[in-house]
């Protein structure tokens, strides 16, 4: 419940001092001896020390039973908190597990040292069950506990099948992971297949390299690219497209796929990471491969063709396993019974 969360943050310079000074006092105050124990730990380590004790401090102070950490890349910097009693979690997501470590091999040696330490491991998809266990994690110590959406700001809106124009959107940063060239190259497909079509991609919009190669290609007039949008404007522009084109290489779990079936918009993804967990070709939307242009303009092509029955069909079908699968209400549950597990050692 809201009434139970409790949020540690700063603004700026001053008030991050002044938190600073609030837990430095509190330890000396009331835990002296722990505060000790961590600077020690804090003077090994080779950062800016005063940085790591406005970090450190609050949670040192609080003490919680279990300490989530979100990103994999942080895990160096929190293993201290198993010596002061506290279970250490750590969720599996994002290029942080199923990019870096492949393409540095820090991470990766980083992580098979530090991975068989954790207490347990919460996952957005089955597919990181089997990324941990590239770096020793016994599957047992993993948890799928699948994202939750807002169903409430997500409203299933009424469409009419798609007969002459596509309306295509992408939503994602500017990343080689997302595979947008691919996805220019089905555009160029559509574009000599003489269909009509318009596709617009949010949060590229000084990509130099799409720039590029959307002029190569011709299609100034066919496509756009846009600036990162607030929540409110890409869930307007989802629901005015009659498509949602995801064209990565990997994912975990892509929240903008969820949103946009939640919302009723017809979604083609390429069959990375977790995605084939969400979706089912051809029923609640389509699946390609990756790197795969000709299989994505197949697949709008497919869309363009659907008749109007298969068309609400796929729509209806995409809102139900959100709801059946992904709502807030089963992730909360998910996570509750995750940490009760760690609490207990059941993991």
């Amino acid at each position: 419940a809201i009434e139970n969360t409790h949020y540690i943050t700063h603004t700026n310079r001053v008030s991050k001092l002044l938190l600073f000074l609030k837990y430095s006092l509190l330890l000396y105050l009331f835990k002296a001896k722990d505060k000790k124990q961590l600077d020690a730990i804090i003077s090994k380590k080779n950062k800016n020390t005063r940085f790591l004790q406005s970090k450190y401090y609050p949670v040192l102070y609080h003490q919680p039973d279990i300490f989530h950490l979100q990103w994999a890349k942080s895990i160096e910097d929190w293993m201290w908190v198993q010596e002061f009693g506290m279970k250490l979690l750590l969720s599996l997501r994002g290029t942080h597990v199923t990019v870096s470590p492949i393409a540095n091999d820090h991470w990766q040696e980083l992580y098979s040292y530090y991975f068989s330490r954790m207490d347990g491991f919460h996952a957005v998809s089955e597919s990181m069950i089997s990324i941990a266990q590239k770096f020793g994690v016994h599957s047992k110590k993993v948890k799928v506990v699948r994202s939750g959406i807002d169903l409430s700001k997500l409203h299933f809106t009424p469409k009419i099948a798609v007969n002459d124009s596509l309306n295509i959107l992408s939503v994602g940063r500017s990343h080689w992971v997302k595979g947008y060239p691919y996805a220019l190259d089905a555009m160029k497909i559509l574009k000599n297949s003489n269909i009509d079509f318009n596709y617009t991609i949010i949060g590229v919009e000084e990509n130099e390299e799409l720039i590029y190669q959307r002029a190569s290609l011709a299609l100034e007039k066919e496509v756009t690219f846009l600036k990162n949008l607030p929540f409110q404007q890409v869930v307007e522009s989802m629901q005015k497209a009659d498509v949602l084109l995801l064209s990565s290489v990997e994912e975990g779990i892509a929240n903008v796929v969820l949103e946009a079936m939640a919302l009723g918009t017809i979604v083609i993804s390429t069959n990375c990471g977790g995605m084939g967990e969400v979706i089912i070709d051809k029923e609640n939307g389509f699946l390609v491969p990756i790197r795969d242009s000709e299989a994505m303009a197949e697949a709008l092509k497919s869309v363009l063709e659907l008749p109007a029955n298969d068309y609400q069909e796929i729509r209806s079908k995409a809102r139900a396993t959100i709801e059946n699968q992904y709502s807030d209400e089963h992730m909360v549950v998910g996570m509750k019974d995750l940490y009760l597990k760690v609490l207990n050692n059941e993991l």
